[in-house]
Order: C-alpha cells, then structure tokens, then sequence
C-alpha cells in the first residue's frame, strides 16, 4: 500500500476531490490502529475532518463501493457455505414500531430458508432488535460464529449482535459519526450498511429503506437513492439484493417499546398477517424468497400464497419458539407473552378529546415520547427498560371521536405517563375531512 499524509487526503476532499480505494483503505486502516492500539497514521481530528469534508462535498459512488470493500476487509466473515438452504439476510434502516424482523426471520425460515441476522441496538428515537429480544427473560444475543451457525442450521433462523470482528472499522468510524454529525451521508450509510450484510455472508440480501419523519431519509426520493447506491454495492459483492422503500411517517406496528413489541410479533404470528406491519413483515419474506428462488424481484401470487400459509399455520411461530429457545430465552414467550414479559406498573390510556379524522402520528415525536419512558437510548452505552412503551390504537385515516382511545402508556410512575400524555396529545393532527389512509410499500429498487 502506498505512503500517504492524512493532511493531504483531507484537503483533497475538501477541495472536492475523490479517493481511491488504496488512499481510502489507509486512511481507515490508520484510523482503527489509533482506536484499537493508540497509535495509529491517523487521529480522531483527523478523521473526523474528513468525514466532514466529505458530508460536505460528497462521496461518488465509486467510493462508496471502495469504502465498503475496505470495510469488509478490516475483520473477519462468517461462512455460510454450510448451511442447506438458501441464505438470506435483511436490513431496516431504522424506525418506530418496526418488529419486522422478528417476523420476517421465522417466517423465511418456515420457508426452507436460513436466515442469520445480526442486529442492532436502538439509538434516540429508534428502536433496535437486540434491545426487544433481550425483553424475553433469559435471551442470549452475544453468539459465537460457531453457535450462529448450528443455530442457523437447526432452526433456520437466528438473530445476534454483530461479532467485535466483523467489520471493526465500521464500529470505529459509526462512533465517530454519530459524535461529529456526519451520519446523513447516503454513501456513509450505504457503506455501513452494506458492510455488515456482507460481511455476514449471506447469498441474498432484502433491504427496508425506511422513508419520511421518523426515517434518516426525510423523502421517498432520498430513500430511493440510498435504496439503489445499497443494491449496487451488494451486486457489485455477486450478492442476490434488492430493496423496498416502505414509509416511516407513522409508527409501523401499534405497540412501541421493547417487551410490548415481541408481544405484537407473536400476536401477529399465532393469528395472520393483518396491518401494517404484518403488510411490510410479508412483502419484505415474499421479496427475499422470490429473489433467493431465482424467480426476480416481484413476489409471485403463488410465493405469497406459500408465505400466508406458513404464517396462518402457526409454522413461523414454531420457528421463532424454536429460535427462542435455542439463544437460551424463555420459549413460553410464544404462549403467553404477557405473562412471560416485564410489565410497567402505570398504565394510562388516553383519549383523544375531540372529533374527527387522524391526519397525521409522526413517527419520530410518538417514538422520543416512547424513549423518553425509557425504551430508548441517547447514548449506546444507556441501559433501556424493557417494560415501558405505548400503545398506538389508532392510524393515519381513522375516524375518531373524543372518547376514543389514543394510546395507552406503559409507565414506571405516574409522573412519566403524565409527560407522555401531555406529548402525545400534541402530537395529534385530526381533520375534520376523511383523510385516506396513506400506502406502507412505497417503491422496489432492483
């Protein structure tokens, strides 16, 4: 690799210039020395002074290509090479009430395919994957790559947090981020996400591009452009990828907060898929299964027809109770969700007060309410209460009246289900005109 200063690629991106992959992997790479051993070519000024040149300026797309590659290759990849079905990953940049995963994962998995999935924590307003299944008393997240692996083989599905070897230069640089205010960068995002799906190693890759208030892409326009940089990059890696664009302007699911969220998968699983989440869970299972099967990027009627079955069936909760059960969690959380998760002693409902038509629930502010319970994180090392949350009764396009519910609160005291309801109560739009209830699937990027 070529001798390089870390002044001299700074000012090049300042001055709106481009890097190319041996510049790019230097920089990285002397950047994670100094945050693993201290002495690194590169200083957290440093690399932060480029990570705001190219916020500014702009990254192309080749090197958003050439830093994802760079990233894959700071760590190690897991081999999926011995698993029997169809390997399939998926991807959420992030929301409000967005369980998809715990739906999506059983329900490929019923399918015949092998999903190894591995999550996140929830940072501000949303929510993570990890933080919901460690609800479930006894639920073991942090596996081993071998452990991944037998599970994924027995089961079909498992879902974990991301090995401190795979991919640690994304770690460093996300940190960094998040501190320096450069992460709304779509070839930032690309890259990170992108590195972890490869990384992981699985055949077939879904993406969920969330898009409006409660989404890092604030337009369907923007999520479609991060949508389609991220299924090149996995193309470009010889990886089946593809990506729906789904809204985030409401809260997905109806139940926000980390134990009341698994209880709402497994309502939906030991019943069928109504709603909007259960709508998003089933296109995004139906893409991946198309795509992986080799039949393109729009779902047949007969693939859904497949997957409706095995969800109606009680085939995908088996597979989440066998999951469940094989991370070390209490499988009678597929039963008896309410007897099984922690409970917040307050609970509140509160009514809307007045007539009229829902026109507007933004995801983001009902989601800080549901954090500021303590579901959620300001930072990541923050602990979160995995009993506290909300309960969404109703959607964009409901008629309501004034003594309608609007949400329940699930409180630790009754000071903090009076905060939550004063917020919530400014949160609501109505019309007095009906308002149609807006589409969930937005766009398919191929």
């Amino acid at each position: 690799m070529n001798a390089y200063r870390a002044a001299d690629l700074i000012g090049a991106k300042r001055d709106g210039g481009s890097l190319d992959e041996d510049a790019l992997a230097w920089l990285v790479q002397g950047y994670l020395e100094t945050v693993e051993r201290g002495d690194g070519p590169v200083s957290e000024g440093q690399m932060a002074a480029f990570l705001m040149a190219g916020m500014l300026n702009g990254f192309t797309e080749d090197e958003a290509l050439a830093l994802t590659r760079v990233l894959v290759e700071s760590g190690d990849l897991l081999d999926l090479s011995g698993l029997s079905g169809p390997t399939i990953d998926k991807h959420s940049t992030g929301g409000v009430g967005d369980g998809t995963t715990l739906i999506v994962a059983p329900l490929l998995a019923a399918c015949d395919a092998q999903v190894v999935k591995l999550s996140g924590r929830g940072l501000g307003h949303t929510g993570g994957t990890l933080d919901k299944l460690e609800a479930i008393p006894g639920m073991r997240v942090g596996l081993e790559p071998d452990e991944l692996l037998r599970i994924a083989r027995e089961v079909g599905c498992v879902v974990a947090a991301q090995t401190q070897r795979l991919v640690p230069a994304d770690a460093a640089l996300y940190a960094l981020r998040d501190v320096t205010g450069t992460v709304a960068s779509t070839a930032l995002i690309a890259s990170s996400v992108m590195s972890k799906k490869l990384a992981a190693g699985a055949g077939t890759i879904v993406l969920d591009v969330k898009a409006g208030d409660g989404a890092f892409m604030p337009t369907a326009a923007e999520a479609e452009i991060l949508a389609g940089v991220c299924v090149r990059i996995g193309v470009a890696a010889g990886r089946n990828c593809v990506a729906l664009v789904t809204a985030m302007d409401q809260p997905l699911g109806r139940r926000l907060g980390n134990g009341l969220e698994v209880a709402e998968a497994v309502q939906l699983l030991s019943t069928g898929p109504t709603g909007r989440l259960a709508e998003v869970a089933l296109e995004l299972a139906a893409t991946a299964l198309s795509v992986a099967r080799g039949e393109g990027a729009v779902p047949s009627e007969a693939l859904r027809a497949e997957l409706t079955a095995q969800w109606s069936s009680g085939a995908a909760l088996e597979r989440l109770r066998a999951m469940v059960s094989a991370q070390g969690g209490d499988p009678a959380v597929c039963d008896r969700p309410e007897e099984v998760l922690p409970h917040a002693p307050v609970r509140r409902a509160v009514a809307v007060g007045r007539t009229g038509h829902v026109a507007a629930l933004p995801a983001r502010a009902v989601g800080e309410v549901v954090a500021a319970l303590g579901a959620g994180r300001a930072r990541k090392q923050d602990p979160v209460d995995p009993a506290v949350g909300v309960d969404v009764h109703v959607a964009i396009g409901d008629a309501v009246n004034a003594t309608s519910p609007f949400v329940t609160i699930h409180a630790r005291r009754d000071e903090d289900a009076d905060r939550a309801a004063r917020r919530l109560a400014d949160v609501l739009t109505l019309s007095d005109e009906p308002v149609p209830a807006p589409p969930t699937v937005l766009h398919r990027v191929t």
